[in-house]
């Protein structure tokens, strides 16, 4: 059941798809205090109660016991003190033995979350603003919640089956020569590969929609031949237009009047990658179809993937904050900086990124309403998916297309995908990859994924072959690193070997991925859970951090510690443990429901099936998703007669409904199941 409340005058923002009446009064068991213009939700916390949710969030699974804040934010350092990153998802769970319900604040600008932070066995909840609507979600299941809740707000973004496959990015790519180098790497030593991702450095002068044609003097060629190769070219665009009227969408949205402006009606600018720029009205319908326009001539040139960057949006500085920022540094300019004033001029400049002042300081349109973008500031990013996935379904309906996202809100989720940002090479964010999984899952966001092996400083050897094994589970498995990192591609490590084999078992489980991932999207359920929502009443299920549920069969418990040799496992239930070294190369062996020392040698990714249940395998190599059209399955499990898997096929590149097979294990005789009784 969904009740809806409404405070103040909330703003549309197309994050749910259906129109609930309002309900008088305030919800049962909340306190809620107007301390105009905030609202404040209050509860109390009893001790069992576990907090799920808050999609994109630094942390834990549960929740309980820090200060959240949604204000979508360009934040570097992913540290355990961060408040806010770069979605806004204000979806949360509340469960324990005695109740079960869900949140979900509809308020598009800042919102605060003391889950338990400043009193352990109290919660409050903030709108800054005070405009919103507030759901209350009853299940009997936070699983059952979350459908609920998923029904609401619509049903998530398809990619094409190819986006499934391992694609490989790095900032510093910008050439075609860079692209047949990744290429040639990859296809000389039998690496699978189906997408390579061109950063900012293709782009003329960081100009959007344009392309230094001394670095790629045919785009729609180079398009083909990698296509040819089966291997798709993913160009990143930005939030920013130059604010240069030699350059053509410049040009053309100044004419067009699509650009944000000041309250004086003037243009905003401010800088990023090209220098001082325009930024499009996402909130403004006519501004959007715009904005997707833009996207038509490198469509028409082949390209049908794209990721969206810089759209919370970031801001290196307006020339208003660096005027101010000039004025200190000119009042101290050759004082002896005691204290206070060594403080106040590093301030000065190291607030210019992104600041509250900026976001105060510009207006959007929405259809004729005008708002200060401060109190709509993270709808941003889910404007300028929705005007990429407008403007590429208008050059081809039928088509999915690849989009993934850094900026989101709620709603956001049914036009793109999101990767989890600008992530370190730290083992800390190996399992913090883990973490967000599943409450990105319960706010639409079914197809997501960290950088593999991080996107800044050095990855090691280990962790990114530790980070692969857990990259093989996850939607979108994409390895990014950032300029002046040590080179990340596969190829450039002594263990490269043991990496394809670990990226070749991505491929073998694909047509089990890709089943649970569309019967998630297609039933609004999630593709990864907490092992609480399954096993309830097992408190040390409901305390398990570092594994995760996947689909309705398997268990994943990566290695997530440097050096480890393997990891302590907490089974809920008899389960089959699964060594996976290469698609043609694995061993099993059942376990009985408890604690395990697992072994784990660098090599080896786990995977647990739970006890009567069977996954598919694509038997055979290949180094493409069109590859594994031609491979046949194979079941692996723990009993032969255990009643099969349900598979989803489909074309994996329009919206036409697919079908489902039944696989029985009797059916195909190369089947794997365990010999023997759990240990």
């Amino acid at each position: 059941m969904i009740q809806r409340y409404v405070y103040g005058h909330p703003l549309p923002t197309d994050a749910v798809v259906r129109d609930l009446p309002v309900l008088p009064g305030d919800p049962d068991g909340l306190t809620v205090t107007q301390n105009a213009p905030a609202v404040t939700f209050s509860m109390k916390l009893e001790e069992d109660d576990l907090v799920f949710g808050l999609g994109e969030t630094i942390r834990g699974i549960n929740k309980r016991g820090h200060i959240y804040r949604s204000w979508n934010l360009d934040e570097v350092m992913h540290t355990e003190d961060r408040q806010s990153l770069y979605g806004a998802h204000n979806f949360l769970v509340i469960t324990s033995g005695k109740r079960t319900f869900g949140l979900f604040l509809d308020d598009p600008g800042e919102v605060t979350w003391d889950l338990g932070a400043t009193r352990l066995d109290r919660m409050d909840i903030t709108s800054c603003n005070g405009n919103l609507s507030l759901y209350v979600i009853t299940g009997r299941t936070p699983r059952a919640v979350c459908h609920e809740f998923r029904g609401l707000i619509g049903s998530s973004y398809l990619p094409p089956y190819w986006a499934f496959g391992y694609i490989q990015s790095r900032w510093g790519y910008g050439s075609s020569e860079d692209m047949h180098n990744v290429i040639h790497e990859h296809r000389s030593r039998g690496i699978p590969l189906d997408g390579v991702c061109l950063d900012i450095d293709y782009m003329d002068h960081y100009r959007d929609f344009t392309w230094d044609t001394d670095k790629i003097p045919d785009l729609p060629g180079l398009v083909a031949d990698m296509r040819s190769q089966d291997i798709h070219l993913i160009p990143i665009i930005d939030a920013g237009i130059p604010a240069d009227p030699s350059d053509p969408a410049s040009e053309d949205g100044v004419r067009q009047d699509t650009f944000v402006k000041r309250e004086d009606g003037t243009l905003f600018r401010a800088a990023v990658w090209p220098g001082l720029s325009y930024f499009t009205d996402y909130l403004n319908t006519r501004a959007r179809t715009w904005f997707g326009s833009l996207y038509r001539p490198m469509l028409e040139a082949g390209i049908d993937g794209f990721w969206n960057d810089m759209n919370e949006p970031s801001l290196f500085y307006s020339p208003e904050g660096m005027q101010a920022a000039y004025a200190v540094a000119d009042e101290l300019r050759g004082k002896n900086l005691a204290n206070d004033d060594n403080w106040k001029l590093q301030s000065s400049f190291g607030s210019l990124a992104s600041s509250r002042k900026d976001y105060q300081s510009f207006y959007h349109d929405l259809d004729g309403l005008r708002v200060r973008h401060d109190k709509v500031h993270n709808l941003y990013g889910f404007g300028m998916s929705r005007a990429t996935m407008d403007g590429m379904h208008a050059f081809d309906p039928d088509r999915r297309f690849l989009l993934f996202s850094r900026s989101s809100y709620i709603g956001a989720h049914r036009y793109a995908g999101v990767w989890q940002g600008d992530n370190r090479s730290w083992w800390a964010h190996l399992k913090l990859n883990l973490q967000m999984l599943p409450s990105l899952n319960m706010c639409g966001f079914l197809y997501t994924g960290a950088d593999i092996g991080g996107f800044g400083n050095d990855a090691t050897e280990d962790l990114l072959l530790r980070w692969l094994e857990l990259g093989i589970f996850t939607p979108l498995m994409r390895n990014h690193s950032a300029l002046h990192t040590r080179d990340q591609e596969v190829y450039r490590f002594s263990i490269w070997e043991h990496m394809k084999n670990i990226i070749t078992v991505r491929y073998a489980l694909l047509p089990y991925l890709y089943s649970e991932f569309m019967k998630a999207a297609r039933e609004d359920d999630l593709m990864f859970r907490p092992l609480a929502f399954d096993y309830p009443h097992d408190e040390i299920a409901c305390q398990t951090e570092d594994q995760l549920m996947l689909g309705n069969e398997c268990m994943i418990a990566p290695v997530c510690q440097q050096n480890a040799t393997g990891r302590i496992v907490y089974l809920p239930e008899d389960m089959l443990l699964v060594r996976l070294r290469a698609y043609n190369d694995m061993d099993v062996e059942p376990l009985k429901k408890g604690h395990h020392w697992v072994p784990a040698r660098l090599h080896e990714a786990l995977l647990f099936i739970r006890r009567g249940c069977v996954i598919p395998f694509a038997a055979g190599k290949t180094e493409s998703t069109v590859g594994l059209k031609d491979h046949p399955l194979y079941l692996i499990g723990w009993d032969p007669q255990a009643e099969g898997y349900t598979l989803y096929e489909d074309d994996g590149i329009t919206y036409r409904e697919g079908s489902f097979r039944v696989l029985i294990p009797s059916d195909l005789p190369d089947s794997v199941f365990a010999e023997g009784e759990a240990t």
